[in-house]
């Protein structure tokens, strides 16, 4: 009763006409961004986080409208994929196999309709889940105490390997380089000035949204610029939208069954979407046995990488709104854009932020509506923007970037420093080391070294204090599982989605 309580309060939230507006352009925006091949929900909310402190938006408005980008840019990633074969983001792979089938079958309106139901459904089930969970695991997390949150922190960075998927030696690499740049600025303890090389710019550290604007939006630009893309892709001939009801109850069990596939997916911090996508549509599967054509063109071949991504998404936020581990690589960023707004997720934030909390909870359920609304009616719009030359888009999202990140401080070092972050987030990924290690690395260092030396202080140097508590012990046991478990069980899934 008391949480049904807390969610109406949300809805007073969600529903202000600023809110609801902020969703709606939120959605709209991210269902644009997750239709080009290559952006993806965390470029898609980094890019924007910076409009966000441009407009000057308190933080339950803002976090609500980069939360109904995030939700967009999910739902936008088949476009591409259906209708280019080339998925949006990297949890949109599975819905190629279906989905492109279904349109040079001259089926594309059919995919298209079957994926924003399947992605609706899939993201209230994870919101009713994230409803139900996040207190109960919000009420436990109050019981930690700075050793079991310096070991809750190593298991972020043990499960970075799910998040990212990339080689684990490149993967610490990144983590740790984050982790040295989160040292810079003045010392918490002894009041020093460390790696500052006494500019003044740098005794406060280094600005979270400036690293994401820098390495995610201008790296991405250089890439761009790199690869002189100018005339767009070449499109799939779109029918008439024309699809019955009872093609849409065809594919409703299949989108139940994998949303709860895919919010428990999410909810495994380091599994993220594209676990989520892949175990949808192999265990719908198996499910079906003969009765499936998976691979040719089915509906619910559509439905269930959908459902499951999109329920994986919403998963993600229990960990980061709970625990404050991000659960993807997307929640890393909204979890570095809270703590830009002094807002520490975890089980205080229940207490000390509700408001905003159950605002975001409630708004996920207003933009999932939305989302549907507008992608069904708006199927073509979306559709040509895919042939919209990138010559023209980056500059616009350069110049947001630019005017953002200077509205923040009005200091041209800010903008020297981001196009710098740009330089490096394009050399990295030139090398194929992951950004959102990096990010984590800067943004959960500072906590984690003031845990690490709270427990000290109270076990007088004592390291055993760290493990010293069954709660403890059992996070180092997820944490040291978390770091092995993808490189074992990753190279068995590449395998079988080859096969598939």
């Amino acid at each position: 009763m008391e949480t049904l309580n807390y969610l109406m309060d949300g809805f007073s939230v969600a529903l202000t006409p600023t809110n609801l507006l902020l969703a709606l352009i939120g959605s709209f925006l991210g269902t644009l961004i997750g239709a080009l091949p290559g952006l993806g929900p965390a470029n898609g909310v980094a890019i924007l986080i910076p409009l966000a402190f441009t407009l000057g938006l308190p933080p339950e408005s803002a976090l609500i409208m980069l939360t109904a980008v995030y939700a967009g840019a999910m739902y936008g990633g088949r476009i591409s994929s259906i209708l280019l074969n080339i998925p949006g983001d990297e949890p949109a792979m599975m819905t190629c196999l279906d989905g492109y089938p279904m349109a040079q079958q001259g089926k594309a309106a059919e995919a298209l309709t079957i994926s924003a139901v399947a992605s609706f459904i899939g993201s209230i089930v994870a919101t009713i889940g994230l409803i139900i969970l996040a207190p109960v695991l919000a009420d436990f997390a109050l019981h930690f105490g700075a050793a079991e949150y310096f070991a809750l922190f190593v298991l972020a960075f043990a499960t970075l390997g799910g998040i990212t998927g990339k080689n684990p030696v490149k993967t610490i690499v990144a983590a740790a380089l984050g982790l040295m740049m989160s040292t810079i600025g003045i010392d918490i303890s002894t009041g020093q000035p460390r790696y500052t090389f006494n500019t003044l710019e740098l005794f406060e550290g280094i600005d979270f949204i400036i690293a994401i604007v820098g390495l995610f939006a201008i790296s991405e630009l250089l890439f761009f610029i790199e690869k002189h893309m100018g005339e767009g892709e070449s499109m799939v001939k779109m029918n008439k939208l024309t699809i019955s009801i009872k093609e849409v109850i065809a594919v409703l069990p299949t989108s139940l069954r994998c949303g709860v596939v895919g919010f428990i997916a999410g909810v495994l911090p380091g599994a993220g979407a594209s676990l989520g996508s892949f175990l949808s549509y192999t265990v719908e599967k198996r499910i079906l046995g003969s009765k499936n054509r998976f691979g040719e063109g089915d509906p619910r071949g559509v439905a269930a990488p959908e459902a499951g991504n999109n329920g994986a998404a919403n998963g993600a936020l229990v960990p980061m709104l709970t625990l404050g581990i991000p659960g993807s690589g997307t929640t890393a960023v909204l979890l570095a854009m809270l703590v830009s707004l002094n807002i520490t997720p975890g089980p205080m934030m229940f207490q000390q932020h509700a408001d905003i909390v159950w605002g975001v909870i409630a708004a996920l359920l207003v933009g999932n509506v939305l989302l549907l609304l507008l992608n069904i009616p708006m199927i073509g719009i979306f559709v040509k923007l895919l042939s919209v030359p990138p010559k023209y888009l980056m500059p616009i999202v350069t110049l947001v970037a630019i005017v953002g990140i200077y509205s923040i401080s009005h200091s041209p070092f800010d903008l020297y420093f981001m196009v710098a972050f740009g330089v490096l987030g394009y050399i990295l990924r030139k090398t194929e080391i992951p950004l959102v290690p990096v990010i984590l690395g800067l943004l959960l260092g500072p906590e984690m070294e003031k845990n690490l030396r709270h427990a000290m202080t109270l076990s007088d140097g004592d390291w055993s204090v760290l493990w010293g508590t069954p709660l403890a012990i059992g996070i180092w046991a997820v944490a040291i599982l978390g770091l092995v478990l993808p490189y074992i069980v990753g190279p068995v899934l590449r395998k079988r989605m080859q096969r598939s």
